[in-house]
């Protein structure tokens, strides 16, 4: 068994490889204009680019949680950053959009993995009781790497070229495999290994029963909005509000700040709902269901005619997304058994990755014909219909 303490220095490092892994893949969409330009891409072009990292990430979702259940965090994790470290160095060595889509492809293979192995490491390693808030505090980190991305990209690219801000975030990685490792000296592996006598449940046995198919829908219509704002904002912040590398890099984390407070006030808030009697469905589901009627602030960004007011509704849609995405996946936590956490967290990832990569494909082309405003309508509404999916036929209770 692990103490109090020592389950939450791992649940801190399992923060930090949400943050490295969310800063690793936000880099090139930071870069985006730059790389571009360099390149001599169309939106449609970087649109495949895009694509092949969400593919590769999105078959390593199922595929890696279901590793990760059979390795377990330690071992998995190790893996992935370590995978993923050198495919982020290997975007340095590039030479064109067809080297820059394969680096993507390996990035997003390493990656896949990293998400349901965090959560997994959460729902094992810290009390039920604080559940909400370990997962929160995990679900932050990603948001923390979106944070910091943008300015850090901005900075270290001013300093050390573009080919070297992907260096130094492999660096990063780096360092963090050395603290992982350092964290489980005098740890028996027994300790974090999983059980040998509790299998993971077989992918049919989830899919069969109805709590996960509602889960597996509602990320198919909502994940696409993360993806957008992940990958599309800097292009949009360039191509329709003409601002420059610098300017996006000054603006563009004010809503990843709001994403972050939220990823941290989402979970303990669940977990003092459940504490004044609430079921758990009843309180994860009721936050979702605000956070849910916050996001049709989105369709009026493209609106709006001043960018201070856009990089607001932006914040207001990545503050619901914050309380959204900790109170679903403390919901998967919640439905399925620990053995199954990453296989589960993995299956809703793949069927969001499904929607990442052919809402990505529709994308390039609709701005690169009309403009972004048809996606900031659709990113409006998806969340809403998410909700009734989950909520399903049940009264709350």
């Amino acid at each position: 068994m692990l103490s109090p303490a020592r389950s939450w220095v791992l649940c801190t490092l399992l923060f930090f490889s949400a943050a490295l892994c969310f800063l690793d893949r936000q880099v090139l969409s930071v870069l985006a204009p730059q790389i571009i330009a360099e390149f001599g891409m169309s939106n449609t072009g970087y649109s495949r680019v895009v694509f092949a990292f969400v593919l590769s990430y999105t078959l390593m979702l199922v595929f890696g949680g279901r590793v990760l259940d059979a390795l377990g965090t330690r071992r998995g994790l190790t893996l992935a950053v370590g995978f993923w470290s050198l495919a982020s160095a290997a975007h340095a060595f590039v030479t064109g959009p067809l080297t820059l889509g394969v680096a993507r492809f390996f990035l997003g293979a390493g990656e896949g993995p990293a998400i349901p192995g965090a959560i997994k490491g959460a729902v094992e390693w810290i009390d039920p009781k604080r559940r909400g808030l370990a997962i929160g505090l995990v679900t932050s980190g990603a948001s923390l790497g979106s944070l910091i991305a943008p300015p850090l990209t901005v900075w270290t690219a001013s300093h050390l070229g573009w080919r070297g801000a992907f260096a130094a975030t492999a660096a990063l990685g780096a360092i963090w495999l050395i603290a992982w490792v350092l964290a489980f000296r005098g740890l028996p592996t027994a300790a974090t290994a999983p059980s040998a006598d509790r299998a993971a449940s077989s992918w049919r046995t989830l899919l069969g029963r109805p709590e996960v198919r509602r889960l597996l829908a509602a990320r198919f219509c909502f994940d696409p909005v993360f993806y957008f704002y992940m990958f599309w904002i800097p292009q949009y912040l360039s191509r329709e509000r003409g601002l420059s590398l610098p300017q996006i890099g000054a603006l563009i984390w004010i809503p990843f700040v709001a994403l972050e407070i939220a990823n941290l006030v989402a979970g303990q808030a669940s977990d003092l709902c459940v504490a004044r009697g609430w079921s758990r469905p009843r309180a994860r589901l009721t936050l979702m269901l605000i956070a849910a009627l916050l996001t049709p602030a989105s369709f009026f960004v493209a609106l709006t005619g001043t960018t201070a007011v856009a990089i607001a509704l932006m914040a207001v849609l990545m503050f619901a997304h914050g309380i959204w995405i900790t109170n679903f996946m403390t919901l998967i936590g919640d439905t399925v058994e620990s053995r199954d956490v990453a296989t589960t967290v993995g299956l809703t990832g793949f069927c969001g990755g499904v929607a990442g990569m052919l809402s990505n494909l529709v994308i390039g082309p609709v701005v690169d014909n009309f403009s972004f405003t048809p996606i900031f309508l659709a990113s409006a509404v998806v969340y809403p219909l998410a909700w009734l999916i989950l909520r399903g036929r049940s009264p709350l209770r």
